[in-house]
């Protein structure tokens, strides 16, 4: 395949994902991750704790021979623990060239959302405005509204040097979605 035909597919795949987010629950709450972040979704598996580290940084994960930081979104939004059951699972999104594992209470769809359908996020939401520092906007779907997650500001350069120092970093190549 030629340059240009790989630019114009990638450039299209882009396109096609635009307005696509990858929708999950925590909590009372339904949180929506753009696609184009998203590398995969895997079963919940045993994770290595790290000591010393942040409780929201559950640990590490071996997949497919790299290492994972993993985080679980409940204690990084601020939300108490819950059980791991057989509906947890793990989203891997790639942020800045670093694969991180997400751990979610469940995965709900992947919906499409157009910038029409984007508020931006109400400036009273929580007491303690953790949430909002995340969240860069409210999606309107149907009758029911997403906040939609800004992956860079979920995680910060103490969860991205964990990654760095295993370091898996991936190549273009190796995105899956």
């Amino acid at each position: 395949m030629s340059e240009t035909t790989e630019t114009i597919e990638n450039t299209r795949e882009h396109e096609e994902q635009k307005d696509k987010y990858m929708t999950f629950k925590s909590g009372n709450e339904h949180y929506a991750l753009k696609i184009q972040y998203v590398s995969e979704i895997i079963p919940f598996q045993e994770i290595t704790a790290i000591p010393e580290t942040e409780d929201y940084i559950k640990g590490l994960i071996n997949l497919r021979g790299k290492i994972l930081p993993v985080i679980d979104v409940r204690l990084r939004f601020s939300q108490p623990s819950f059980e791991y059951n057989d509906r947890t699972c793990i989203i891997v999104i790639i942020v800045k060239d670093t694969m991180v594992g997400l751990v979610v209470e469940e995965i709900a769809d992947v919906v499409e959302i157009g910038d029409e359908n984007i508020l931006p996020p109400p400036t009273i939401m929580r007491g303690d405005k953790v949430q909002n520092k995340y969240v860069y906007g409210i999606g309107r779907v149907g009758d029911t509204v997403k906040l939609l997650i800004d992956p860079d500001k979920l995680l910060n350069d103490n969860d991205l040097s964990a990654a760095e120092q295993s370091g898996d970093t991936v190549d273009e190549d190796e995105r899956e979605v």
